[in-house]
């Protein structure tokens, strides 16, 4: 059972991102919701794209993708590739370790191959292992119970779970990075907002209406369930803003991650607002003890929850039900937990 530790104080807790986001880059999203913060944001990560060439990749991939220690950031295996020395030039790569290539996360079969400029944007290109990289294939991204192939840093290949309402063979990547493909989901669906992506099995993550693109329900429930459970780490905050230096553009759901939810989540009936935000810590006779959870007590009935991580980042939001919430989901850190005018600092 994880340990919860409770601090209480009377101070203001300012909500900030961590990225460095150029001033008045989402001024234009102020006010939006759904469908038209959805257009608008396409408009903004659009304008003053810089197209990389599929070659350019490899020397990108230097400043965007590599780990503290200087080997290359591969989120489909736990290797140890130098860059250059180990990148792939048509060797055989029959087991994992051997070389890392380039990884379209959205198969690039599902938009008609080697269409430009999905085909180069970085936003969805990883550096992966070779060997796990064909093992994925153009399988859609789901989760297993039944895996028939797992690899080295936990991710796995096998048939989905019947609830999640596709029951084919998915590829499910380590929890570590499962957010991170959730947000370059966001990013792909808002970026090409126009691009059919429902070629082969791209039909059972996205939608396309002979105008515009989207996610299906699948997608919408998976991700954003990925998206809640992973918070925004500083591995994509610094790809972030890495990639905005080549691209000239950003991943809007890692700079502000609740836009996802005023899109497809929780928030889709509430205008979407920037910048930064003040709230009070303000003391109440609520009280929380700890468990599997959290039991709140004192709390109106039917009380509006929101969970923050410590740098401000909105993870979810639910109505108390029986006092009780359920924090297992979440991955061991430092939260926020806000009840109508109540915050209170957590570390579980």
């Amino acid at each position: 059972m994880k340990k919860v530790f409770l601090f209480f104080a009377s101070f203001f807790l300012l909500v900030v991102t961590l990225a460095q986001i150029p001033q008045n880059y989402y001024s234009a999203a102020d006010g939006k919701q759904q469908s038209e913060l959805k257009l608008t944001l396409h408009q903004i990560i659009t304008k003053g794209y810089v197209q990389r060439t599929y070659n350019n990749l490899w020397t990108d991939f230097y400043t965007t993708d590599m780990r503290s220690d200087g080997k290359v950031w591969d989120i489909y295996s736990n290797c140890n590739f130098t860059f250059g020395v180990d990148q792939d030039r048509g060797e055989n790569a029959p087991k994992e370790c051997v070389k890392y290539n380039r990884e379209h996360s959205v198969p690039n079969n599902w938009f008609g191959g080697e269409v430009y400029p999905m085909y180069s944007d970085l936003f969805h290109m990883y550096p992966t292992d070779k060997y796990v990289n064909a093992q994925r294939s153009d399988y859609p991204y789901g989760e297993t119970t039944s895996a028939t192939a797992k690899y080295g840093n936990g991710s796995k290949k096998g048939n989905g779970t019947p609830e999640s309402g596709y029951k084919q063979v998915v590829f499910e990547p380590a929890d570590d990075y499962k957010g991170d493909l959730a947000r370059t989901y966001f990013y792909m669906v808002t970026r090409y907002l126009y691009t059919d992506f429902t070629n082969k099995l791209g039909a059972v993550t996205f939608t396309y209406n002979k105008t515009t693109c989207d996610l299906t329900n699948y997608a919408i429930n998976l991700f954003l369930k990925w998206h809640r459970n992973d918070p925004v780490s500083q591995k994509e905050i610094d790809r972030n803003n890495a990639i905005y230096g080549i691209q000239n553009n950003r991943n809007p759901f890692i700079d502000y991650p609740q836009l996802a939810e005023h899109i497809w989540g929780n928030l889709k009936d509430s205008p979407f607002q920037q910048g930064t935000s003040v709230t009070p810590i303000i003391p109440t006779p609520i009280k929380i003890t700890k468990c599997n959870g959290i039991f709140i007590e004192g709390a109106e009935p039917n009380a509006k929850i929101e969970i923050y991580s410590e740098t401000g980042q909105f993870i979810y939001s639910t109505t108390l039900n029986n006092d009780y919430i359920s924090l297992e989901h979440l991955r061991s850190g430092v939260y926020i937990i806000k009840i109508n005018d109540y915050s209170e600092k957590i570390i579980w």
